[in-house]
């Protein structure tokens, strides 16, 4: 995700209510014009603020755009598990930085949030950790 975002990757979080409700219609069409979202969603909101909202993901990084006669289509830049991955990325980092360097607390506290969401995510974790302290010793 840092290719695209730098170290400030964007999430869902990050955007308004609109431009994450736009991005989700782009997503699920694979691309559109402002036109086509209007035409086919529930919304009722001017042209204008559609184009403007789109026009701002497009800034940033999030879709991008092609001219089709007057109009531009915008298509998604990053997919739906990227912009999860970037923001959990991200909770997982300020996590980690919340506390002293050498302290395993923010570690304790991810195992016990994996822990009471799903115990069996526990033995993935496991697995995971694993999995990557045998490539790093390759």
């Amino acid at each position: 995700m840092s290719r695209l975002f730098g170290s400030n990757p964007p999430s869902l979080a990050q955007l308004g209510p609109l431009e994450q409700r736009l991005l989700q219609e782009v997503w699920s069409r694979g691309s559109s014009t402002v036109r086509e979202i209007l035409q086919d969603s529930d919304l009722n909101i001017a042209y204008t603020t559609v184009m403007t909202t789109l026009d701002r993901l497009y800034k940033k990084s999030l879709l991008s755009r092609v001219a089709e006669g007057r109009a531009f289509r915008y298509s998604p830049s990053v997919t739906q598990e990227e912009m999860q991955r970037a923001a959990a990325g991200q909770a997982i980092r300020q996590l980690l930085e919340s506390g002293p360097t050498s302290s395993t607390l923010p570690l304790s506290y991810l195992v016990e949030a994996v822990t009471e969401h799903d115990i069996q995510l526990l033995d993935e974790l496991q697995e995971l950790v694993e999995r990557k302290r045998r490539e790093l010793h390759k």
